[in-house]
């Protein structure tokens, strides 16, 4: 009977030292796109109605990145070249407006209309660019239903050996959460390209040089001061002026900013766009965040001591009495300079950032509309406002989604540079265009040799018609990956990165990859091999604009 004890419980203990089987759920489909953006959305739509299974792996709860996180203003460029599904997104938009009860806090008839060099409401092509937060999202979400698509939300990339290669093929790829997920093909539709990187897969963070492809806006750009986002007066960056024994004021660097046209590693400013109201029922007062901090705007009462009183200028309306509020003047939403972590950090870094970043621009709303230091008509003003209550209200009425208007750059088989967006040059296997300014915020906030503040990096060029972007811009060097598209971080220099990072080419771009996917598995292709003239056949039968004549 001892013995058989004994033998029992060796035998156990054998047992529990052995390896277990592997129970990590496997999830397969022939398409995987990794995001939670509007290219990720319309690119699984694109590939369900293409007759292929496909998966969407979104970090995100929420879908539809910046066009269902408060950037309702759409900075649509030339809206004629605008098509496919990103024409039928706007479609769907201007469907719900064109129902009265979507007008809950302000008749139709009494908004302006006004949208970014075009009306808002076009009934004519049935279209509606402008629109509020938890419109864009329900319609993204009416996608999916309709759809039938399947969203794995709140999944994380395994950063740390996740992905899986045979070669140059992608097999599969895992989650934070212990989730596998195989397919034949995989589309890259996050704003931060970690699966991209992950893959193995050449990139860029930071500016170019202006050398490097031979540009004239890339680069720093000391001298070059476009929009009103800079120091129109002298201003001393020093916490007592004129005195630089006293130390420098928040937010300042102390570096010198570079030579004209170098590169660097630095990425233009983020922020929130931020959806408030200043319609009573409607309207939550600014919160004051528990870190508040007042020393941090000190910069900003010394441009109002200039005498600047466009602090008001960027809160662009939308429908039911609501703003897309943008960053506008030297001292505004975009907090410049403290996101170069962001792109290659990880994940409790990008928290930390985001973090600070909701801090920092809480406690500037909070200061502004409270400081008994601001200018009176500014400061009575901006207490009229408050955060939609009927807007982000699982996030305290917050945007959740920061503004990431650059974060890595694929270096793929065809880069798209200024040279492409002036026209310059014959853009080779068009699948989509863009039309907006080479639109670049600041890159950071320095001293200047006679001992003054001025931000540096804020561009914006105007190309002199629409533009086409190259299919090779979406797909990586052969020799890296050959079953990856990258419609959102795609191949671009800094400065033609900041005319395509528009949400309307995110989803023409999503359209696109997604059709030279479903391709690819029906031709057993690689991507880079995909048919040109075929692709271009079924873009132009899917109603993507490709060229125009100018």
């Amino acid at each position: 009977m001892k013995y058989a004890l004994l033998t029992f419980l060796a035998t156990g203990l054998l047992w529990s030292c052995q390896p277990k089987q592997s129970t990590a759920p496997v999830y397969e489909a022939d398409v995987i796109i990794y995001g939670g953006t509007s290219a990720a959305v319309i690119a699984a739509v694109e590939v369900s109605q293409s007759g292929q299974s496909v998966l969407i792996v979104s970090p995100d709860t929420h879908l539809g990145g910046l066009t269902s996180g408060g950037l309702g203003y759409t900075d649509t460029g030339n809206k004629s070249v605008i098509g496919g599904l990103a024409r039928q997104f706007y479609h769907k938009v201007w469907l719900h407006y064109n129902d009265s009860a979507a007008w809950v806090w302000q008749k139709h008839s009494e908004y302006g209309n006004k949208g970014q060099g075009t009306v808002a409401m076009d009934g004519e092509n049935r279209t509606m660019w402008i629109f509020e937060p938890h419109v864009a999202e329900q319609v993204f979400e009416d996608f999916v239903k309709e759809n039938n698509l399947t969203v794995y939300r709140d999944e994380w990339l395994d950063r740390e050996n996740g992905v899986s290669k045979n070669g140059q093929q992608i097999i599969s790829f895992k989650t934070l959460s212990g989730k596998t997920f195989k397919g034949k093909m995989f589309i890259d539709a996050t704003y931060e390209g970690d699966l991209m990187a992950e893959a193995g897969v050449s990139y860029h963070v930071g500016r170019e040089s202006k050398d490097t492809y031979n540009e004239q806006w890339n680069g720093v750009q000391t001298g070059v001061l476009h929009h009103q986002h800079w120091f129109k007066a002298n201003i001393s960056p020093y916490k007592i002026p004129d005195d630089p024994n006293s130390g420098v004021l928040p937010r300042i660097s102390t570096e010198p900013p570079g030579e004209y046209g170098a590169g660097d590693d630095k990425i233009q400013a983020y922020c929130f766009r931020m959806c408030m109201t200043n319609h009573d029922e409607n309207r939550l007062p600014f919160p004051k965040p528990a870190n508040y901090d007042p020393g941090q705007y000190e910069l900003l009462l010394r441009v109002f001591e200039t005498g600047r009183t466009d602090w008001l200028n960027k809160f662009d309306p939308i429908p039911n009495k609501k703003t897309d509020t943008n960053n506008h003047g030297p001292f505004s939403s975009d907090n410049i300079g403290m996101n170069y972590d962001y792109p290659e950090g990880s994940y409790e870094r990008r928290r930390e950032i985001t973090q600070e970043h909701k801090d920092y621009q809480m406690g500037l709303l909070w200061f502004v509309a409270n400081d008994p230091r601001v200018p009176e008509p500014i400061r009575t003003e901006m207490a009229n406002w408050g955060l939609a209550k009927d807007e982000f209200t699982d996030n305290g009425n917050w945007p959740h989604q920061l503004y990431i208007r650059e974060a890595r750059r694929m270096i793929g088989e065809y880069v798209t540079t200024e040279n492409d967006v002036l026209l310059k040059r014959e853009v080779p296997k068009p699948v989509g265009m863009g039309s907006y300014a080479m639109d670049s915020h600041n890159v950071q906030r320095y001293i200047t040799p006679e001992g003054f503040v001025q931000n540096e990096g804020d561009i914006g060029v105007h190309p002199p018609g629409p533009y086409s972007i190259s299919y090779g811009s979406l797909t990586p060097k052969p020799e890296e990956c050959t079953n990856l598209l990258v419609p959102v971080c795609v191949s671009s220099s800094h400065i033609a990165f900041g005319s395509i990072r528009m949400e309307p080419v995110f989803m023409i771009l999503g359209q696109s990859a997604a059709v030279a996917a479903v391709m690819a598995i029906d031709g057993s292709h690689s991507v880079q091999e995909v048919p040109y003239a075929e692709l271009e056949k079924r873009l132009l039968a899917k109603k993507q604009v490709l060229t125009k004549v100018h």
